[in-house]
């Protein structure tokens, strides 16, 4: 469900929705063009360009796919999620099923719930018990996990860990359309990996590893201290001024405090949302403002962000006030569900920043 900063946000994105831009979707159109005619071109012509240049190339590709996976489950570029997830079903990003990404990612735009242990299914906390029980090696890994290069280099190993454990729960649970989706990627990754090993003479291993594995990496940079845990759900997602070369890579998902306030604003227009109201974004999520991802690296790249232990897992969280209409209410567990709940519906609209107290940007 989106939530404004205010009515006239709300009013001036009614009038947005409404442009030719918006409706057609045309800046999206053409990333899916670009990214699948970009990837099977280089890997059509892998022989002339060499191994090391095409799978540098692949994984940067791959990466800008995983992106607009995003951009596909959140209900773009059409209003029908079926005709969305076709765009999405290609296993260029190797590891995980887009049915799958969907749904977990959904459950992470619960905002009253986010970067808990066990409820926020992209966390990187864990509890205090999976702490204590956790061995000397795995305490190790995941404390350096918490570093820019830990998360790059070994975070995605606990991403398709996590997925894969996924995967065989639902084998012994018997829920058979997250098994169906697992097959279904599986088949469609041993074709791909066959056609690129004897078509365009790219070993599976490399495809599996210098491809996939790479691109998790360079995704793992943007979301390296996405979220921080905070009593105030409102403080808990950060806002990265990237350059321009990551915002297209991640068709803008750096301003993430402003796609998790409006989950349905396309990608095209997440920029210009922040830049209009820059100030009262950086008040409302408690200053959590980083300069490009350059800042990330010159302070964590080896020293650790935060402790891999939730500081209130289980606990008690501070209440999260919105305004609906006039009538103030406390939620706690708002669902954003992306597309499935678009502008037309009824909406929250939270308390403008000049009713709270002013925060200057800081990095925490």
């Amino acid at each position: 469900m989106p939530r404004y900063l205010d009515d006239v946000q709300r009013e001036q994105l009614q009038e947005q929705r409404a442009t030719w831009r918006w409706r057609s979707a045309w800046p999206t159109w053409l990333v899916i063009v670009a990214v699948y005619s970009g990837w099977f071109g280089v890997a059509l012509h892998a022989r002339t360009l060499g191994l090391p240049v095409t799978l540098t190339l692949l994984a940067v590709l791959s990466c800008w796919y995983m992106s607009l996976q995003h951009e596909l489950l959140h209900g773009h570029p059409t209003r029908w999620p079926l005709v969305n997830m076709l765009f999405g079903l290609a296993p260029l990003a190797v590891w995980f099923p887009y049915a799958v990404y969907r749904d977990s990612h959904l459950r992470h735009h619960d905002d009253a719930h986010l970067t808990e242990p066990g409820r926020d299914p992209e966390s990187y906390y864990v509890t205090p018990e999976q702490w204590a029980n956790a061995g000397v090696v795995l305490r190790a890994a995941l404390a350096a996990r918490n570093t820019f290069l830990g998360r790059v280099l070994i975070g995605p190993w606990f991403s398709i860990a996590a997925s894969w454990r996924e995967a065989a729960q639902a084998v012994a649970l018997g829920q058979w359309r997250i098994v169906a989706s697992w097959l279904v990627h599986a088949a469609s990754l041993a074709a791909l990996a066959w056609w690129l090993d004897a078509r365009c003479g790219i070993p599976w291993r490399a495809f599996l590893f210098g491809v996939g594995y790479a691109s998790l990496a360079l995704a793992s940079v943007r979301s390296f201290q996405e979220h921080r845990a905070e009593g105030d759900a409102r403080e808990r997602t950060v806002l990265n001024e990237a350059a321009w070369p990551w915002r297209l890579l991640f068709l803008n998902n750096n301003y993430h405090s402003v796609h998790h306030d409006l989950p349905g604003v396309p990608w095209f227009a997440l920029g210009a949302v922040y830049r209009q109201r820059r100030e009262a974004y950086g008040a409302s999520n408690g200053g959590f403002v980083v300069r490009g991802y350059g800042e990330w690296i010159k302070k964590h790249a080896f020293a650790r962000a935060v402790s891999p232990v939730h500081p209130f897992a289980g606990g008690t969280r501070a209440p999260v006030e919105w305004i609906a209409d006039t009538a103030v209410t406390t939620r706690t567990n708002a669902m954003q569900r992306g597309a499935a709940k678009r502008f037309g519906q009824p909406v929250l609209v939270r308390a403008a920043a000049s009713t709270r107290d002013s925060r200057s940007a800081k990095v925490s």
